[in-house]
């Protein structure tokens, strides 16, 4: 799965609250633009505080405190690395809780108790920094997950981080030489283990374009900007990041603008699902539709099933009250992302609509499994609790 191309409406974004990173380790190439050239300031208004990535790592005094005293506590017996991970991570002590709301940096993260894979990922960094641990951050390869607001498709991918050992810490026979890998989904959605190492200015791009798609979820044009931008200059190899970009050049009425943003990415990755399905609107945008019409048969070839698919086909058979197609239909997107909510919480109401509480509710408590935010685990337990009430249909 791939960037989707729904309909001649539809504008991808490239929000990534779990992290994804694919081939952006490549030296550019020839034809691909400097991306400095690929900046309009003058089109947008000033940030009220311009994006600092020192911020994004930097240990708040809480934080300073915290490590002082109960990491330090922790550490005494254990040493460095594992007392680290009890301070943080024992459910008695943080209570840390699982939250894609918002990309938190390590401060909001530790302030708020709660932060989505990356935002959870940068707190322990900084803090592992701190004392002197080694860190080593990295992209997992996991199922791609599709999300969407309003007209915006999200991507969301994941990252993990591993630690070492301090060589002060050789004395603790149960630290081992190895490096600890240390991971914030549950096994089943963390189960694949392809990785690679990626730096600490990636992760920093990543975190500021994630702010930059949060932003434009929330029809912040101009402060999206500056955290893709932000973002480019931090790692130029991140091509998420020009997505990004070309996006918000569209959301600014620039597709002109967006043209070349998008074309830099092809011309390191020429099979971009996202920057040709970008292409397609943008083409159609300055008038060149059969350019359009060529970038959308490329699509195609790439992605014959793009995401969300079944789900409006399903969508559509419910309200023409079809509750087994629609059910059918929503079964086929669980197929291929089985761990999305919202697909679940579709499913249960088509179960629901076929009186088959049973399956509403499994749908529905899979829902609640699966959420990522506060507000909707809140949302879905109050229909689950519903379900469990109810013993016959709605009439």
């Amino acid at each position: 799965m791939k960037s989707p191309c729904t309909s001649p409406i539809t504008w991808i974004a490239s929000l990534l609250l779990s992290l994804s990173l694919w081939g952006c380790a490549s030296a550019p190439h020839s034809d691909a633009v400097r991306p400095s050239q690929l900046f309009h300031d003058e089109l947008f208004k000033p940030a009220a505080v311009a994006p600092d990535p020192a911020t994004i790592f930097a240990l708040s005094p809480a934080m300073e405190e915290y490590l002082a005293f109960d990491i330090a506590r922790h550490s005494r017996n254990k040493g460095a690395r594992q007392g680290l991970l009890d301070a943080l991570y024992n459910k008695s002590l943080l209570q840390l809780e699982y939250d894609d709301s918002l990309t938190r940096d390590a401060a909001q993260a530790f302030a708020e108790r709660r932060g989505n894979c990356l935002s959870l990922v940068i707190m322990t960094g900084a803090f592992a920094k701190r004392l002197g641990v080694p860190v080593r951050y990295q992209s997992v390869y996991v199922e791609e997950i599709w999300s969407r607001s309003s007209d915006m498709y999200f991507l969301s991918g994941h990252v993990n981080l591993s630690l070492g050992r301090r060589m002060a810490d050789a004395g603790f026979t149960s630290v081992g030489n190895e490096m600890m890998t240390v991971d914030f989904l549950p096994p089943e959605r963390g189960k694949m283990h392809y990785t690679r190492e990626i730096s600490e200015e990636a992760v920093m791009a990543l975190f500021m374009n994630n702010r930059a798609a949060e932003s434009l979820r929330d029809g912040l044009v101009d402060e999206a900007y500056w955290w893709a931008r932000g973002a480019i200059q931090v790692d130029p190899k991140q091509l998420l990041a020009y997505n990004t970009l070309a996006v918000i050049y569209r959301r600014k009425g620039m597709a002109v603008l967006a043209e070349p943003a998008l074309k830099h990415v092809l011309a390191e990755e020429p099979a971009n699902a996202q920057a040709i399905s970008n292409l397609v609107l943008v083409m159609g945008d300055l008038g060149r539709y059969q350019e359009a019409q060529a970038y959308s048969q490329r699509l195609a070839a790439l992605q014959p099933y793009p995401p969300y698919k079944y789900f409006n086909l399903g969508v559509e058979a419910m309200k023409a009250g079809d509750f087994a197609k629609a059910r059918e239909l929503f079964g086929k997107e669980i197929e291929r992302s089985a761990y999305f909510h919202e697909f679940h919480f579709w499913s249960a109401m088509a179960s629901f609509g076929l009186g088959d509480l049973k399956a509403a509710r499994q749908q529905m408590a899979l829902a609640l499994e699966n959420s990522t935010t506060v507000k909707d685990r809140e949302r879905y337990s109050a229909k689950l609790d519903l379900l469990k009430l109810q013993r016959k249909p709605f009439q």
